[in-house]
């Protein structure tokens, strides 16, 4: 198939492409990467009376960091997110997530802010930002908001953002020094979409996990925070035990979607799975920190 006919539209300010969605809504769409747009447009899956380009705007690309924060642009492509000192420095999780997403040619061209707002259940860094508790800045010609990461995502392919905003950047609070990365997924294969995936973001003292947040992807419509998973660990020793307690709570977290990958059932099973590994994971590192002070 090929895309349907739209009218296109390379900005060169951010001004004029508030304007033109404030004129057409949700009869726009933004290019960025495109890296899922063309095939929706391809497919018919998407068909928009306007494209706006805005890969000319240099103010939404590039990582900086500022008040303890650090800043993505939305036009920040993946590949440099994987190759950038500031985020393998101070958001080694999102360093960690980077090789699991998609394939090279893909992560050439793909943004950052393209994957925050088409909201892929199954994508990485949507879980990677809720995990590290992001709050993501969107601007129309009403004003500028700050929509934190745990309110951004509301459902399959659904957000927060209206139609006539646009995703500026991303500010993300640099964890303290005892918070550890741990990232893993589960795929068919290597940069296929994940079935299950996880992101935590864990803090921990004296081989005890006292505080964190815990986000898992691919199961459900949208990344979830494990909030239960947390209250039964946070506080408490880092022990196989303790794994047994976590994965006990997941049910309450989570209520994952059937489809041709697996059941309900066995993708909270993966989960469940990924949450022992993840856990340990945590633990060797924690044994290995102290070891090595």
């Amino acid at each position: 198939m090929k895309a349907p006919n739209f009218n296109y539209v390379r900005a060169t300010s951010l001004a004029q492409v508030l304007q033109l969605l404030a004129r057409y809504g949700d009869d726009a769409q933004i290019l960025a990467g495109g890296q899922s747009l063309m095939p929706a447009l391809n497919m018919r899956l998407s068909q928009p009376n306007l494209l706006v380009d805005i890969n000319g705007l240099e103010a939404l690309k590039g990582i900086g960091m500022a008040n303890g924060q650090v800043r993505i642009g939305a036009l920040t492509r993946h590949v440099e997110l994987a190759n950038a000192p500031i985020i393998a420095k101070h958001l080694p999780l999102i360093a960690e997530a980077m090789p699991h997403v998609a394939h090279v040619a893909v992560r050439n061209r793909g943004t950052f802010g393209g994957s925050i707002a088409l909201a892929d259940p199954a994508a990485e860094l949507p879980a990677c930002a809720l995990a590290l508790d992001a709050g993501f800045v969107v601007e129309s010609v009403r004003g500028r908001r700050q929509i934190a990461a745990v309110d951004f995502f509301k459902g399959l392919y659904a957000t927060a953002r209206r139609s006539d905003e646009l995703l500026l950047e991303a500010l993300i609070p640099i964890p303290p020094p005892s918070s550890r990365p741990v990232f893993l997924e589960l795929a068919r294969r290597h940069g296929d979409f994940a079935v299950a995936g996880l992101a935590f973001q864990l803090t921990i003292e004296a081989g005890s996990i006292t505080d964190g947040r815990l986000a898992y992807f691919a199961s459900d419509d949208r990344p979830k925070l494990g909030r239960a998973v947390l209250a039964a660990i946070k506080g408490k020793q880092l022990t196989p035990a303790l794994a047994e307690a976590a994965v006990a709570q997941l049910a309450r977290d989570l209520d994952p979607i059937a489809n041709v990958h697996g059941s309900a059932k066995l993708r909270l099973y993966w989960q469940r799975m990924l949450t022992r590994r993840a856990l340990e994971l945590a633990r060797l590192g924690a044994s290995a920190g102290a070891s090595a002070a």
